[in-house]
């Protein structure tokens, strides 16, 4: 009983500073009524300004006001944002860098500014006939999330 103990003690010296792979993209969704366009776009600047986004990789994919709607209508203020990260590691430290959660997120609560729901999807892998035609489908950077302090213990 003792030796299966010392050789899982010694697997997870956390000595190890190798991160995981960053290398399946998601998309994290944003989506909900906004109801003070004024503060989202103070929000909005906060996350800009911060840097976050750039220095985990994360970027817009989409701009939050429809270009057109097909079925069904969507509630006056209903936003959809969609941002882009390496992977939910870089996801997770975004949400929980002690930057957003601090100074950021608060700007948009008490009142809330917006009620938001907010997801992340794993991107959908590249058609084989697709590839070439529209992009890479991945990232050819690293961007490190271990220099973004977090909250919480987290």
């Amino acid at each position: 009983m003792i030796t299966p103990l010392l050789m899982m003690a010694a697997a997870t010296d956390g000595t190890s500073t190798t991160a995981p792979p960053c290398d399946s993209p998601v998309v994290m969704v944003i989506a909900g009524p906004t109801h003070d366009r004024e503060r989202m776009a103070a929000y909005g600047k906060a996350i800009a300004d911060s840097k976050l986004y750039e220095k985990l990789g994360g970027y817009y994919i989409n701009i939050p006001r429809p270009l057109a709607t097909f079925e069904g209508t969507p509630p006056a203020g209903y936003t959809v944002l969609m941002v882009r990260f390496p992977c939910l590691a870089n996801a997770q430290a975004f949400w929980n860098s002690k930057e957003y959660q601090d100074k950021i997120k608060p700007l948009r609560l008490d009142p809330s500014a917006g009620d938001y729901t907010v997801t992340v999807y794993p991107e959908a892998p590249l058609r084989a006939d697709l590839v070439g035609k529209v992009g890479d489908n991945g990232y050819t950077a690293g961007f490190d999330r271990s220099g973004i302090e977090q909250s919480n213990g987290k």
